[in-house]
């Protein structure tokens, strides 16, 4: 069975993976969607912070 390294290798060779990583690369140079994921990281930090505070 191949690895997983191996695996995403093979699909990023792809047209779709290289559609897909175009995409990726499209939506990390847009400050509105860069904001949209670092506030979606934060909320997460939080959320761990406070389980981590009420156990």
């Amino acid at each position: 069975m191949a690895s997983l390294f191996t695996r995403i290798v093979r699909l990023a060779n792809t047209p779709q993976g290289r559609r897909a990583i175009a995409q990726a690369k499209e939506f990390a140079n847009d400050p509105r969607r860069r904001q949209q994921a670092q506030d979606a990281v934060e909320k997460v930090r939080q959320q761990l912070a406070k389980r981590r505070r009420s156990q």
